[in-house]
């Protein structure tokens, strides 16, 4: 009886065992507040106003550059690749024998005819395409300035619709050249790209299979 319990507490163990789903590896936290700004001493009758490392000229756009601001990823992410490979060989060969015919003690015996051949061919093919295709818009905050003026960028955005939600993460490295007007760059000019989407709800439930069913998928013998 004991014997018994102890299987079944064993099974119970290994059916419960969570199902190992690959994650893609984003840079946290995905927000960041802004340096606080440190008090100076005013300065009345010049143009430049010293405000603790986040002074913007009257003149320039505001891009994102610091700390806590907040840019617009374009995601256009299109991946396609396609091989094909094809192999034939083939091999054939023949042999032909033969002796005339001779007289033995006033006999004539027959020549001997001998033929052989043998013939071998290979065919093999292979074929495997991929094509997947992701469009969206993503604002993320810069967490990070790099010494090289490079920003480093992360951002999450959740979205609940009825019984379920889907979580949208991003991260990589941004250079600042590449911003156009409107904060905004496409992910195919951002360096280190991550980019992550899960979904929770009654679908993600639907789609996973069951602890005892994996079980006996795993263990089953026969």
């Amino acid at each position: 009886m004991k014997t018994l319990i102890l299987c079944f507490v064993v099974l119970l163990l290994t059916g419960c065992a969570v199902v190992d789903r690959p994650k893609v590896a984003v840079t946290e936290p995905t927000t960041a507040r802004p340096v606080p700004t440190i008090p100076v001493g005013q300065t009345n009758g010049a143009i430049f106003q010293p405000t603790g490392g986040t002074y913007r000229p009257l003149f320039e756009d505001r891009r994102a550059r610091y700390i806590g601001d907040t840019l617009t990823i374009q995601i256009n992410e299109k991946t396609q690749a396609t091989s094909k490979q094809s192999t034939n060989a083939e091999k054939t060969s023949a042999l032909n024998a033969s002796s005339p015919e001779i007289k033995i003690l006033g006999q004539r015996i027959r020549g001997v005819e001998l033929e052989t051949g043998s013939s071998a061919k290979s065919d093999g093919k292979g074929q495997a395409a991929a094509d997947n295709l992701f469009t969206g818009t993503i604002t993320v905050t810069v967490i990070e300035v790099l010494t090289n003026g490079n920003l480093s960028v992360s951002g999450e955005k959740q979205v609940g619709i009825g019984q379920n939600m889907e979580t949208l993460r991003f991260s990589g490295i941004v250079n600042p050249s590449t911003i156009l007007n409107g904060n905004t760059v496409s992910s195919t000019q951002v360096a280190d790209a991550r980019l992550e989407t899960r979904g929770r709800g009654a679908i993600d439930q639907a789609q996973t299979t069951g602890w005892l069913t994996r079980f006996f998928m795993s263990y089953w013998p026969f």
